[in-house]
């Protein structure tokens, strides 16, 4: 009878121990789920429930292959927009719980609407499917993409007529491009490869590999001595134009309240990052030290009158002296836009 009665006190214990964990884990989820809407800024303490704390020996977070014990919000360790962490909670009794939860850093700053003038229009060759856009004196310079149409092209502003142009293989899908002294690079879509031409005549010269991290290329910009690069995530990357298969450094992009991927096609002006956004009719500018946007261009009125579908969207930046250009993939316009 004593067996039975101690194994049955030990199930009992065992049962709400696990009842206790599961409370625990749900008390944690329930904050982390309401902390995730409103977000954190760098400097933020993370005030975890009180029952978590009394339950615990001790408290870790993992980001990254990075674990820490400082519940607060450390850009040493977290990045601006989202981050996919696990909390490991050390019980007093020697179990390790963990819940994985996603902990949003935001800009504490809200960005500037940035309002705009349309003060000119130039013809755009509706068959481009553009996805690299800039100006060097009269001269626009484009990658175009598609399986099988893929290219990097040069035309006056004011003309369709190809200057001059080369075409990509049928498996290559050409991304965001910039312009770097007397060279142009180009990046690809998912072919894990960018292309190096000679600026007046385009002639291929080279090829170069992405760093490891990078799994595809979107936009592309110059900021005088980077590339710095969108991939589709949060992320915007620095690589040195002599060694571009190596990041120089990295920056996550978010606003006071919302953090942004899906960043296309790029242009560097003026000490700011500007960047399409993937489907949305808008450029943010960002400051290329931390990541955080100070403005946003709302376009949406441009862009009802040139999208009908999923595909021709907004993407591309130039700046034309002080004034911005933009236009789309399969747009017949390119807009000069006064900023203000």
């Amino acid at each position: 009878m004593k067996k039975i009665f101690l194994a049955s006190s030990l199930a009992l214990l065992v049962l709400a121990s696990c009842n206790k964990d599961k409370e625990i884990l749900n008390t944690l989820n329930d904050y982390n789920i309401n902390q995730q809407n409103k977000g954190y800024h760098f400097g933020d303490k993370l005030k975890l429930p009180q029952d978590v704390l009394d339950y615990a020996e001790a408290v870790t977070i993992t980001y990254n292959d990075k674990e820490t014990s400082n519940l607060t919000i450390d850009p040493n360790i977290f990045s601006l927009g989202e981050n996919d962490v696990t909390f490991n909670i050390k019980t007093k009794g020697g179990e390790v719980l963990t819940q994985d939860a996603t902990i949003n850093v935001f800009a504490k700053v809200k960005p500037r609407e940035i309002s705009y003038e349309v003060v000119n229009q130039y013809p755009h060759d509706p068959k481009n499917f553009v996805q690299g856009f800039q100006l060097d004196g009269n001269t626009i310079y484009e990658s175009d993409g598609q399986h099988g149409e893929s290219r990097i092209l040069k035309y006056n502003l004011g003309s369709t007529t190809p200057i001059a142009s080369t075409s990509q293989p049928q498996e290559i899908f050409s991304e965001g491009s910039a312009i770097v002294g007397d060279k142009i690079y180009q990046l690809t879509w998912q072919n894990k490869k960018g292309f190096i031409y000679d600026k007046s005549s385009l002639k291929l010269l080279s090829e170069f590999a992405y760093p490891a991290e990078i799994a595809e290329g979107w936009g592309l910009t110059y900021d005088g001595t980077n590339l710095i690069l969108s991939d589709g995530t949060k992320n915007i990357y620095f690589l040195d134009p002599a060694n571009p298969s190596k990041v120089v450094r990295t920056i996550a992009v978010a606003s006071n309240t919302t953090g942004y991927d899906q960043l296309n096609e790029l242009e560097y002006h003026n000490g700011a990052i500007y960047a399409n956004v993937w489907q949305k009719p808008i450029i943010l500018k960002i400051n290329p030290v931390n990541g955080e946007v100070t403005g946003i261009l709302d376009l949406t009125n441009i862009a009802k009158q040139n999208t009908t579908g999923n595909d021709d969207v907004l993407n591309g930046i130039a700046f034309k002296g002080e004034n911005m250009l933009i236009t789309g993939k399969n747009w017949s316009r390119i807009y000069e836009l006064i900023i203000k």
